[in-house]
């Protein structure tokens, strides 16, 4: 049986991640792979229940990262590993990267502790392919004052954003070859044209 790639979309909110993953979906599967979308925190009902809670809840940052890391063992043990397991590919709308970028860089927590948690929960497995939707500040937040109510880290300060996104930015410095860093601030078809692209060469 073929092994089944991970491919992980990641970007400070307002980035437009999200609105490339049904493009990315179709495009594998007119390929004939088997594809499984999911995203984090969530993932499964316990993921979805602690994603309510890691959204909207005040909590302190050592429990938050743990809570985070605690849904994504579920994740991985429930829906990414099986699916790879028989074959399919597997897109999730964030993994560990965001945990370090949101609570390594925004939040501060000390990298180390994270370093700990990663090869704790999952020390073998890691995506095959981030896309990283990287946008300027200015860009994201107009974009989040156009949304709906925001959650809480939606709502975080600017600060918070330029931590989160220097951190993102260093672990794809950091690990060049699964990161591919996308200019998000282009047409919804020059974005889609990279994609494809850098897809390709996953086959």
């Amino acid at each position: 049986m073929t092994a089944g790639k991970f491919i992980t979309f990641e970007g400070i909110d307002g980035a437009g991640k999200s609105n490339h993953i049904a493009y990315v979906a179709q495009l594998l599967r007119a390929h004939g792979k088997t594809v499984i979308t999911t995203r984090e925190p969530g993932g499964t009902p316990l993921g979805e229940s602690l994603r309510e809670i890691l959204l909207h809840q005040k909590m302190h940052l050592e429990t938050e990262a743990l809570l985070m890391f605690a849904s994504r063992r579920e994740h991985i043990a429930e829906v990414i590993e099986p699916a790879l397991s028989r074959g399919d590919w597997v897109i999730s709308d964030r993994f560990t990267d965001a945990t370090f970028a949101y609570q390594g860089g925004g939040r501060q927590l000390a990298l180390e502790k994270l370093d700990t948690l990663e090869a704790w929960v999952h020390p073998h497995l890691q995506p095959d392919l981030t896309l990283l939707f990287d946008v300027p500040l200015a860009v994201a937040k107009a974009r989040l004052d156009a949304e709906r109510v925001l959650d809480k880290f939606e709502q975080e300060k600017a600060d918070f954003f330029a931590a989160t996104r220097a951190e993102y930015l260093r672990r794809a410095k950091a690990h060049p070859a699964r990161f591919h860093v996308i200019d998000s601030t282009r047409t919804i078809a020059e974005i889609q044209q990279e994609i494809a692209t850098v897809i390709d060469r996953l086959y």
